[in-house]
């Protein structure tokens, strides 16, 4: 290798360390000067309030962060914060039967989320997500509720951290 060829190599590398931004394997980009985040909890402020459903999306998008981004976790005023509230859970037939009976049930969680990027405020963002799932109107609700709510926890946390930290 030629001293030009390995100097070139040397800087770009130097470069590339001194960037800006950390890249992770997961496709997330880290300010390089953000150590920490917040996600304070998810108040539920539904007209139809489950119990579980603030703590499942809270804790779901703190283990994701944690997870896959090199932060340390605080109680709040994070470098990267995370708040938001539930505005909608509701419960609507779909998949109507000709004797006007629903084949399926859907179960739309609707949050509002505000993120806040301390090192570049350019990034901060206030939005609302949706997600949702159907299941068989035959099943009990009441049965089957915890894992459509996993579910739809996993779907909401995925949305956040691709429009935070992917910017997607």
């Amino acid at each position: 290798m030629s001293k030009l060829s390995f100097a070139s190599l040397l800087l770009l590398t130097g470069l590339l360390l001194s960037s800006c931004i950390r890249f992770t394997f997961t496709g997330a980009s880290i300010p390089a000067d953000a150590k920490t985040f917040s996600v304070t909890y998810f108040e539920n402020n539904a007209s139809l309030v489950n119990p579980n459903l603030s703590r499942t999306l809270t804790e779901k998008l703190q283990d994701k962060i944690v997870g896959q981004a090199s932060l340390v976790m605080v109680n709040s005023g994070g470098d990267l914060a995370f708040e938001g509230e539930i505005t909608g859970y509701t419960l609507q037939p779909v998949a109507i039967q000709g004797d006007a009976t629903a084949q399926l049930t859907q179960l739309t969680v609707t949050i509002n989320v505000r993120y806040y990027n301390k090192s570049d405020e350019s990034k901060n963002f206030e939005a609302r997500f949706t997600r949702y799932q159907q299941y068989s109107s035959s099943l009990n609700l009441a049965a089957i509720e915890d894992g459509l709510i996993e579910t739809i926890c996993e779907e909401l946390v995925d949305d956040i951290f691709n429009k935070a930290l992917v910017n997607w």
